[in-house]
């Protein structure tokens, strides 16, 4: 298995331009937010009052994979994948409409936001050329929001080292 330096290098390998990773952080969390409440339904039963769904087996998978790669931010990623787990439950036990509505919604518009952010970028997204990008895209959005504070320098300098630091372009023309 890849290292989370390998995985955050060859992700943000497609994502240097701040504006473009600015969409991230607002489109990002409503896609996973979108598929965790897509998925709480059908719940196939209740166990102390934890609906078993599609979302929670996909949840457990992702926290999983997340703290294998690196157990502080795998602890921060789990985190919110169960906040937005709880979401996804408490809409899939309102109506059709309230439930598809919501995912659906926070679906387009979240990968609305990564559209624009890659025409800034002047690049593809990257799970063009890996589907893994998928599943590192949230964690990247954390990483970032961790280096802005200061913090895991080491995992910063880490992946600056392979693929430079993050840019403002100016125009499209210099992208």
């Amino acid at each position: 298995m890849k290292s989370f330096v390998d995985y955050l290098s060859q992700y943000a390998a497609y994502h240097r331009d701040k504006r473009n990773i600015a969409t991230h952080f607002v489109g990002i969390p409503m896609i996973v937010a979108a598929v965790a409440i897509l998925l709480s339904r059908p719940v196939f039963m209740h166990l102390d009052g934890v609906a078993i769904s599609p979302a929670l087996m996909v949840v457990v998978i992702t926290a999983l994979f997340y703290l294998k790669l690196d157990l502080r931010f795998g602890v921060a990623m789990t985190a919110f994948l169960l906040l937005c787990l709880w979401l996804g439950q408490l809409l899939a036990g309102q109506s059709t409409t309230v439930w598809v509505s919501w995912g659906v919604g926070l679906f387009v518009v979240g990968w609305g936001f990564q559209f624009v952010g890659h025409y800034y970028e002047g690049r593809k997204p990257a799970f063009v050329d890996d589907i893994m990008g998928l599943a590192i895209g949230p964690i990247f959005v954390a990483a970032e929001l961790a280096f802005g504070l200061g913090l895991r320098k080491d995992v910063q300098d880490a992946v600056e080292a392979r693929v430079g630091p993050t840019l403002l372009r100016q125009t499209r023309a210099s992208a």
